[in-house]
This record gives C-alpha cells, structure tokens and sequence, in this order.
C-alpha cells in the first residue's frame, strides 16, 4: 500500500513537473497558481485513462503507431487540462501545442524513471537491511 502511494505521488509530481518546464519554456503556456493542482490531478487523472485506451486503439487500429502513443495521449490530457479550470492556458497555435505535447512528454517520461530512484530507494535499501544485511552498508555506522 505505501509503494503504491509513493507512486501515485510521483505520478502527480512529474506531471507537475511537466507542466511547470512547459510553462517556464514556452512562452504561450501558461499556469496560474490557484489552479496548478486542479491542473495536476485533471492533467494526470486524464493521462492515467487515456494513455491504456490510446494504445488499444492504437495496437488495434494502427500497430505501427505504438511509439507515439505517449505523445498522443499527452497531448489529449494537456487539451482536457486546459479545459477543465484555469489552471492551464495555451494560447498559441498550433506550434506552441506540439512544443507543450513534447516538453510536457519529455520531462515526465525522465521524471517517472528518476523519481522512483530517488524516492524508493531508501524503501529498497529498507527491504535488503532486513532480509539479512545484504543491502548498502552505512558508511558512518561503527563497525566491530
């Protein structure tokens, strides 16, 4: 139960993060602090549907495709996220979404992969102390 709280919240922190690079990149993305949570929790409740249902349709329709399934359905939730609240406005056109869709993808993608090292490492580290020592020695523990 706590790995999967810990990794609901880093699901929320990197597409907090994605948002927040993509706002500070681009200029015609914009997120207001009052709204940034509703724009977090609407941006990764979307992506955590949509992403399993893109790539159904696209293994069944467009097999070739697969690979831009993270794009694609990273552009649907920042679409549904601009919708829905204030949080999150993209004024552009059409440049300023594609730019949005790649950054916002980019900085999730890495932070899904690094968070869960940073953050579940000491859990990990936890786990092998009691399964008998074999895990990472304290460097400031006294020895015997």
């Amino acid at each position: 139960m706590v790995v999967f709280l810990i990794r609901s919240a880093i699901f929320l922190g990197s597409a907090a993060l994605g948002l927040w690079v993509a706002s500070l990149l681009i200029e015609d993305v914009h997120l207001t602090a009052s709204g940034f949570i509703v724009a977090v929790v609407v941006f990764a409740l979307a992506q955590w549907i949509l992403t399993p249902f893109v790539l159904k349709m696209t293994r069944q329709y467009a097999n070739a495709f697969i690979g831009g399934v993270g794009l694609v359905s990273t552009f649907l939730c920042l679409w549904i996220a601009s919708l829905i609240g204030s949080g999150l406005e993209i004024t552009g056109g059409v440049v300023t979404w594609i730019l949005a869709t790649l950054v916002v993808w980019l900085v999730t993608a890495i932070a899904t992969l690094v968070l869960p090292l940073i953050f579940l490492r000491n859990r990990l580290d936890d786990r092998q102390g009691a399964k008998g020592g074999k895990g990472k020695k304290d460097p400031a523990a006294p020895t015997a």
